[in-house]
């Protein structure tokens, strides 16, 4: 995630359309059947079809559905499951961290140590919410990303977007048509009825946090009806939420599919959607229906398991081909529903690799899976990346550059506690004999004279992301490019 995040990604897209497309005019639509008033199992509906297309069904499934089924797992976390170690906050309630990211975060991955985090599941299905931020200094750069069950940026209130002046933002799910009230700054609409919004608050130096602390303290959520000061008979929706799966269990178990089916009966369809919603159908992915692979044959069961297994393989190639080349980055995998443009792939490599990434015009992720000769990153190695005079990120805000080991895509633990370099670091950070920057990438310390430029490194394999938050123009027009990442031995 960029938490962030973030990461990149993405995918060769008119390539990818084109063959769904195709896929979509070759299948015809399946009506779900019911007897008198009880539906027969969604999964038994496998059967209709040949193992062949179930297999293929299932392979594009996982692609469209991984981003939601991963969501949902790190939303229960979040907002439902009290007993576990991320648990926030409920529904509806802003629960802020005052401090970045270490190791001991676990639920994200690729997460941000950048910038404290102020986290809100959204309940949009009684009423909307009115989020309230404060004034904030100039030169501290803070937002708010708005995160539907699809993973889709659909909004931004911050620095970039809306100033850092005060306001009041009027948060509504799909089904909502009521009178906006006095005061409301602006109108934000999400398609599902469950959304995340995902605060970053600047944190300058160490010493900063209590400052930090204030601001987030500053921010408020409440409901529609407690704003305007009346009482409602809307009350939260009960919901009999599912139990997730675990990061692994996402990549091969069928019950995958009965997750998929839980999140979208709280996301409409959407137009562009429906003939790729029918063909689901034919396999038993129907919002809100329950999917028994009890059910299904021995034979219909390895067709759909195959399938999950064909996605994988198929995310695999496209970040061998696509992503580690280069050929693609994040600007081209994190955005709202018509920046993706059902680049269904896309969506999906963005989730695996660094769920929550910003919109390219809010953050640009530089990665680096390996290094300038193409070979992947391995602690056994020593790497530098060298800024030359002139040429540190083009920002409006800050960088960042940050290490994850594999295969958990999580931070680092090092002697020197220490996840990250960034521009707030300049200060402290050593110059090369010409005012360049050099910074050491690598299991041991290069040295004393060198230690403040050092960003420690796993024995094992590892990745970094570089954050470049609010890009200036050079940077989204490619007129300035990242440093390679160089093999020293």
């Amino acid at each position: 995630m960029d938490v962030t995040a973030p990461l990149l990604l993405i995918l060769g897209a008119s390539r990818r359309l084109a063959l769904v497309r195709r896929r979509l005019r070759t299948l015809s639509v399946y009506a779900l059947a019911c007897i008198a008033t009880t539906c027969v199992s969604v999964a038994a509906h496998a059967q209709s079809v040949s193992v062949e297309q179930a297999r293929a069904i299932a392979r594009d499934a996982t692609i469209y559905g991984f981003p939601l089924v991963d969501n949902y797992r790190i939303q229960y976390a979040y907002f439902v499951d009290r007993n576990n170690a991320d648990f926030k906050a409920p529904w509806n309630t802003l629960a802020s961290t005052a401090r970045v990211f270490t190791p001991e975060d676990k639920a994200i991955q690729t997460p941000n140590s950048d910038t404290p985090y102020s986290f809100l599941g959204a309940d949009l299905r009684a009423e909307p919410l009115v989020l309230t931020v404060p004034k904030i200094e100039k030169a501290r750069y803070y937002s708010l990303q708005f995160i539907d069950a699809y993973t889709f940026n659909f909004a931004y209130v911050g620095t970039r977007t809306t100033g850092n002046g005060a306001g009041r933002y009027l948060l509504a799910g799909p089904g909502w048509h009521g009178k906006v009230p006095r005061g409301i700054t602006a109108v934000i609409r999400s398609d599902t009825q469950f959304a995340f919004v995902l605060y970053r608050t600047q944190l300058f130096s160490p010493d900063d946090i209590d400052r930090v602390k204030r601001i987030q303290a500053s921010y408020r959520v409440e409901p529609l009806s407690a704003y305007i000061g009346q009482h409602t008979s809307a009350a939260t929706q009960p919901s009999d939420f599912i139990e997730p799966l675990t990061s692994e269990q996402e990549r091969s178990s069928l019950r995958f599919f009965d997750v998929l089916n839980f999140v979208l009966r709280y996301c409409p369809n959407d137009p562009s959607e429906t003939a790729l919603m029918a063909r689901f159908a034919q396999i038993g992915i129907v919002p809100g229906k329950p999917f028994d692979s009890n059910a299904l044959s021995p034979e219909m069961r390895k067709a759909l398991e195959d399938g999950m297994s064909d996605a994988w393989t198929e995310f695999a190639d496209f970040k061998k081909t696509e992503l580690d080349t280069g050929k693609l980055s994040s600007a081209d995998g994190f955005g709202d529903r018509a920046f993706l443009n059902n680049n269904y792939m896309a969506r999906m490599a963005s989730a695996v690799l660094g769920i929550y990434g910003n919109s390219k015009a809010e953050a640009v992720y530089p990665a680096y899976f390996v290094d300038a000769d193409g070979q992947k990153l391995e602690g056994a190695h020593r790497y530098t990346i060298r800024f030359a005079p002139g040429q540190l990120p083009p920002v409006n805000a800050f960088w960042s550059l940050t290490l994850y080991e594999l295969p958990s895509s999580l931070l680092y633990a090092n002697v020197l506690n220490r996840y990250l370099i960034n521009s707030s670091n300049l200060p402290t950070l050593k110059r090369d004999a010409d005012g360049g920057i050099t910074l050491y990438v690598q299991h041991d310390s290069p040295g004393a004279a060198l230690e403040s430029n050092w960003l420690p490194a796993p024995d094992g394999a590892f990745f970094s992301i570089m954050r470049l938050y609010w890009p200036k123009p050079s940077v989204l027009e490619g007129e300035w490019n990242a440093p390679k990442m160089l093999r020293a031995q």
